[in-house]
């Protein structure tokens, strides 16, 4: 077994940061902007808060649990080993709705963009070239894909301050509603009630998802313990300024902003702000950010793949294969482009269903996690161990969870439904193979290079 190639230790501290904001697209912020301005009755600010404030107890616990179990998995491990197998199996059943159809999220919106730019190539073209170019930078290496994340982050970056800095040029001009670049009103709810802004954070919520994913890379990187949790708290953080900031200038500076038709408001904003020469440029980066999300999301989930595998949750020899030379895993990056080509034939809507229910879902079990892998098995019970390994996973379970009651009927009955098949393969797994089913006491190793 110590003979096998293993996944190959090389990523860093900003190279997760890059790989967890190219997973996340910062760009994401004008994608929902109509939508999230409508559901948040334009109080954008005060909804971004209460999102980030709501992610990141939930992004303490991923921390925590990561430097318990260093190891590829993120909540399936993290459930498993915490609370039992079982448990932590359903846990990473609905988790793999998340990170299977994230790709093709990535993979669809890459397609309507092009499509719109180049109207007389269809979208399904687009799909297959995608497809095509995301497994091969993910067969040649992990590296490859940290360095194309990094790029993307940046050009994202630019573009959004760049965006900002129009913005403080008309208000210093007179162009916009304010003559000041410091205001509170953004931070007060004025007549908007609360329960609007409270159901705007939530759907803004997934403007942050991508800080857990770069927890399946744990095997990959160097002093995961160290440096994985670091990386988390630099992902929510730096996401958070970014949004809450084009929030707040642009709260400030076009307080009368009206817009039709939600799918496009951001860029009938971007072109009020920037013009012809800021929206044309707008589209561009938006193609990158979104190229770039589909490289990251292959990674993760072949990944997690991978952990299932290696653990013979999933055919072994098939999922925890590893290349001998590019030290990757080939063969789930072949299956999960090929479940990819899946975007011809779906719609986005479809896709999203599935990662929300399973990322809502994941999230809540992580918070449970901490308290049964810290407070309760490990028994940190003083008073700071209480308010770090019980108060904090508490208010982040049930802030997430209700967040998953939030989501529609037919959602919730897609997500049952899928359970109900992973609750079934483990029922036949137990039978044909019962150390599975044990409650697994064993030390965590990880894989020698």
């Amino acid at each position: 077994m110590n003979n096998q190639p293993a996944l190959s230790k090389s990523l860093k501290v900003y190279q997760i940061v890059f790989l967890g904001l190219a997973w996340m697209t910062p760009m994401i912020f004008f994608t929902v902007y109509g939508v999230a301005y409508g559901a948040a009755g334009g109080q954008m600010v005060l909804a971004y808060l209460i999102a980030f404030l709501a992610i990141f107890f939930t992004a303490y616990s991923y921390s925590r649990m990561v430097k318990a179990y260093p190891i590829a998995g993120s909540a399936y491990t993290y459930t498993k080993k915490a609370i039992h197998p079982r448990l932590g199996f359903l846990v990473g059943w609905a988790l793999l709705l998340d990170y299977i159809f994230s790709p093709i999220i990535a993979i669809l919106t890459f397609g309507i963009f092009m499509h719109t730019e180049f109207p007389s190539i269809p979208v399904y073209v687009w799909v297959i070239v995608m497809n095509i170019i995301l497994a091969l930078v993910n067969i040649v290496g992990i590296k490859s894909v940290a360095r194309i994340s990094g790029i993307s982050v940046v050009v994202q970056i630019l573009f959004i301050s760049l965006f900002c800095l129009f913005i403080i040029k008309d208000i210093a001009t007179g162009q916009a509603s304010s003559s000041t670049l410091f205001s509170l009103h953004p931070f007060l709810a004025s007549d908007v009630p609360f329960t609007t802004i409270f159901s705007g954070a939530a759907l803004i919520c997934f403007c942050f998802l991508g800080f857990d994913a770069v927890t399946t890379m744990a095997e990959e990187t160097i002093q995961p313990e160290k440096t994985i949790p670091k990386a988390i708290f630099l992902i929510v953080c730096i996401a958070a300024v970014m949004y809450i900031a084009i929030s707040y200038f642009t709260q400030i500076a076009y307080p009368g902003f009206t817009f039709t038709n939600p799918d496009n408001a951001a860029y009938t904003l971007v072109k009020l702000v920037g013009g012809n020469l800021l929206s044309s440029l707008f589209i561009t980066v938006l193609i990158i950010a979104t190229f770039t999300q589909g490289v990251s999301s292959v990674t993760s989930v072949t990944r997690f793949l991978y952990a299932l595998g290696r653990e013979s949750v999933l055919p072994q020899k098939v999922f925890s294969y590893i290349h001998p030379t590019f030290k990757t895993p080939v063969v789930n990056i072949l299956l999960v482009t090929a479940f990819s080509f899946l975007g011809m034939f779906i719609d986005l809507n479809t896709a999203v269903t599935f990662v929300s229910f399973g990322a809502l879902t994941a999230f809540t079990f992580v918070n449970v996690s901490v308290i049964a892998h810290f407070y309760i098995k490990l028994k940190k019970r003083s008073f700071t161990e209480t308010i770090l390994y019980l108060i904090f996973p508490l208010i982040g379970a049930a802030f997430i969870g209700w967040l998953l009651t939030l989501l529609n009927k037919d959602t919730l009955l897609i997500g049952v439904a899928w359970l109900t098949v992973g609750f079934l393969y483990l029922f036949v797994k137990s039978r044909l193979s019962a150390p599975f089913v044990k409650r697994d006491h064993s030390k965590v190793t990880v894989p020698e290079k």
